[in-house]
């Protein structure tokens, strides 16, 4: 599968499921695709790493597998396990007659097998999205899991065997970058940073995603959150906060943005306490 036609038809395709690519973003998008090698994307929460893999998927037709990365995550649940109570009610149903090597090979089957999404989507034979999202929360015995599928998109399971991609999935990681990822890793990826648009392209994607804003509220906002970025905060608005400000101010029908209605709409954007109260007191809020 020709995932797109060139860095351009990347930046169209993209743009036509609302998800407006910048010409690098584009460019190691088309890439990633062509040369097959996973992409890496890094930046800030908030800027659009996780809605790159969605995009992608809408874009070209994929289904989307999802690893959500988390402190703890293992094996049995990045990759596979076996369903133990399933196998369990077999071998009691065998009334103990087996000997143990056909036991095994009766309960070692793919009845048996629970995949999780790096196997489902290394079995998959249709076009897949892999997104394993925030790789940065795993602990380090993870990425040596990811290594091995990155690198040959392959898997062993001993009881089975090894499972080869018939298809290779689109894989993009994201990373907010709260802890270093290995070298390793980051040489089996193309990279990709992502940060806060510049006011220009935040306009054109909120009112993309809000076009019943008006344009002048829609001025007042992005320079709104500008300010709001330039403040020392705990979390900075992100470009999803951005958009849902729009939408509560249209939902309020709002007629200007001004300092009374941004003081009492904040929650849309700022989802902390001392983040409250350090924007009214620097931006002069009633």
């Amino acid at each position: 599968m020709t995932w797109f036609s060139s860095p351009t038809g990347a930046s169209e395709s993209l743009r036509d499921t609302g998800y407006l690519a910048d010409d690098a973003t584009a460019t190691t998008a088309y890439l990633a695709g062509a040369l097959e090698k996973p992409l890496l994307v890094e930046g800030p929460a908030g800027v659009g790493k996780t809605e790159l893999a969605k995009a992608v998927a809408r874009a070209t037709g994929a289904d989307l597998v999802r690893l959500q990365c988390y402190e703890g995550l293992d094996e049995a649940r990045a990759l596979y396990e076996w369903n133990y109570k399933k196998q369990l009610l077999r071998i009691q149903a065998s009334g103990g007659d087996q000997a143990w090597s056909e036991t095994h090979d009766d309960i070692f089957t793919d009845e048996f097998l629970l995949t999780r999404p790096l196997l489902t989507a290394i079995r998959r034979e249709t076009p897949t999205v892999l997104l394993i999202d925030e790789v940065d929360k795993t602990d380090v015995e993870v990425e040596g899991l990811l290594l091995e599928v990155l690198s040959d998109f392959q898997v062993t399971i001993p009881e089975l065997g090894t499972v080869v991609a018939l298809r290779r999935p689109y894989v993009v990681l994201t990373s907010n970058a709260s802890r270093e990822l290995s070298e390793a890793l980051k040489r089996r990826c193309l990279y990709l940073h992502l940060d806060y648009p510049d006011a220009e392209r935040e306009r054109e994607i909120v009112t993309g995603q809000v076009p019943e804003l008006d344009r002048r509220i829609a001025e007042q906002l992005i320079d709104t959150i500008g300010r709001l970025r330039d403040l020392d905060l705990k979390k900075a608005p992100s470009i999803a906060e951005s958009v849902d400000w729009a939408r509560t101010l249209v939902a309020l029908q709002v007629g200007s943005l001004d300092d009374e209605t941004i003081s009492r709409t904040l929650g849309a954007v700022l989802k902390h306490a001392s983040d409250h109260d350090r924007a009214i007191r620097e931006l002069g809020l009633p």
